[in-house]
């Protein structure tokens, strides 16, 4: 009797070794088989179905059972499955790209049988009330933007307000030069008028006068022999 075991036993051993054997030998989509050979499965593994000792795909995008979600679609794999997003055109679809769409998404419209972007801006219709702003068409939608010189304020587009720069005089920007000469200029009407009225015999004018004209001869010389002096001094 248990010389009878040990040889059941040491058949099953065999048997068992054998299987893993020809189990390791199988093609990819076998989980067992008889041989190599994708002809000699004996069962298919998950995503296959067995037809006369061959492994077929099984395409779950026929089938109800791929359950992809919302605005996803089923792609199939060997031996499996993938659910791939609709294009950003579509709500629902059928497959990849705007032509498989099965309804068109907000700022799409369906023409002939693809789902092509609406542009906004190119309507009749103002989209962008406002009459410092414009219209920007972009990809299933469209955006509203101030002009130049505005910016989005409350919903309103407003004049962006600037420092006001320092407004300059008449005299800011006059050099030394400048006002040497606008100062002669000035004592020239004075004598001006002051020998006019001198010639017309009137002591005070007359004595007004020539004082003046004494005073601007010093201040001009003087002025003058400060230059040359210093002009001398420094090799000029």
């Amino acid at each position: 009797m248990p010389l009878l075991w040990n040889c059941v036993l040491s058949a099953t051993l065999c048997l068992s070794l054998l299987w893993l054997v020809l189990a390791q030998q199988c093609s990819d989509s076998c989980k067992a088989c008889g041989g190599p050979d994708n002809n000699t499965c004996l069962a298919c593994k998950d995503g296959w179905t067995l037809h006369n000792s061959h492994c077929v795909d099984v395409d779950e995008c026929d089938t109800t059972s791929s359950g992809c979600p919302s605005n996803t679609y089923c792609f199939n794999t060997e031996g499996s499955f993938e659910c791939r997003g609709c294009d950003s055109a579509c709500v629902t679809c059928m497959g990849s790209g705007a032509a498989r769409c099965k309804k068109c998404a907000s700022g799409y419209r369906m023409s002939g049988a693809k789902c092509v972007d609406i542009d906004e801006c190119g309507e009749n219709e103002l989209v962008c009330p406002g009459l410092d702003e414009f219209c920007v068409n972009k990809e299933g939608s469209f955006y509203c933007e101030c002009a130049k010189g505005f910016h989005r304020k409350d919903g309103v587009c407003k004049a962006i307000q600037t420092t006001a720069a320092h407004e300059k005089g008449l005299f800011d920007d006059i050099q030394d030069e400048e006002v040497e000469v606008l100062q002669q200029m000035f004592f020239g009407v004075i004598l001006c008028a002051l020998a006019t009225l001198a010639a017309k015999g009137d002591m005070v004018f007359t004595s007004i006068f020539m004082g003046a004209v004494a005073a601007m001869a010093g201040y001009w010389f003087s002025d003058r022999g400060d230059r040359l002096l210093d002009s001398v001094l420094r090799g000029h």
